[in-house]
């Protein structure tokens, strides 16, 4: 019997793979399916952690070309996947088999239907990040999982291809590329491109009515670096991504 090759290996935060990561985080702009594949892969494993997949229904919020649709599908999941974004949704040619174009802060999805609601790094790019998040609990049925991930602004990648300039500030990034480059970034401060923090992220998780705060925790760290989002000022900086794991009521 032939093994699933997403899951059949569990999940482990450990310091190998975080160097893993980041070295496929350099091959992004010369290797983006070799890229979006591997994140995709260790993504739904990391998923897996919380709550099983095979059978679940899952809805990917910013599911961009299809790199996660196929890593949820390999493990088992039925899934639907949507992005406001045309562009993103046809990166690879056509859009992916079963991949809509709608917004995160108003899902075409009825209340309560669906097993699992996921997200990765999209939180960052609309400009009502809590909005996004409540829609994504409301459509989740009581008891599943909503696992959202960002990037935090005040990481160092927290400004995307502007970075680290961003630092200085958004607009002033912004500026900055336009004048070294003589074109706009694709991720537009202001406009495509927001300041999202953990510390509000965690305080909105904890306050929600909606849904049971499971966990927060930096998505590429080791284990033994999890404390890092304990610490205010630092983990805002040093989590680099953030995970946030919800149990629907």
């Amino acid at each position: 019997m032939v093994g699933n090759p997403v899951i059949d290996r569990p999940h482990q935060a450990t310091l190998g793979r975080s160097v893993t990561l980041f070295r496929t985080f350099l091959t992004e702009q010369t290797d983006p399916d070799g890229f979006y594949s591997a994140l995709a892969a260790d993504s739904v494993r990391q998923l897996a952690a919380h709550t099983p997949l095979s059978g679940r229904t899952v809805l990917d919020v910013g599911g961009g070309p299809g790199y996660f649709s196929d890593a949820f599908r390999a493990a088992g999941a039925v899934y639907l996947g949507l992005d406001p974004d045309v562009g993103e949704l046809s990166a690879r040619g056509e859009y992916g088999e079963n991949m809509i174009r709608a917004s995160g802060t108003e899902l075409p999805v009825r209340s309560g239907s669906v097993d699992v609601c996921y997200s990765s790094n999209v939180l960052e790019h609309v400009s009502e990040p809590w909005v996004m998040l409540d829609e994504m609990c409301r459509v989740t049925k009581p008891g599943g999982t909503v696992f959202a991930s960002f990037t935090p602004w005040y990481s160092p990648w927290g400004g995307h291809e502007t970075a680290p300039w961003h630092f200085f500030g958004g607009h002033y990034a912004r500026r900055r590329y336009f004048r070294k480059l003589g074109k706009q970034p694709k991720n537009k401060f202001g406009e495509s491109l927001f300041p999202v923090s953990v510390g509000a992220a965690l305080r909105w998780a904890k306050a929600t009515p909606l849904a049971d705060f499971v966990a927060g925790y930096p998505r590429y760290h080791p284990s033994w670096a999890m404390w890092i989002v304990r610490i205010p000022g630092l983990r805002e900086i040093a989590s680099w991504n953030l995970v946030l794991v919800l149990r629907k009521r």
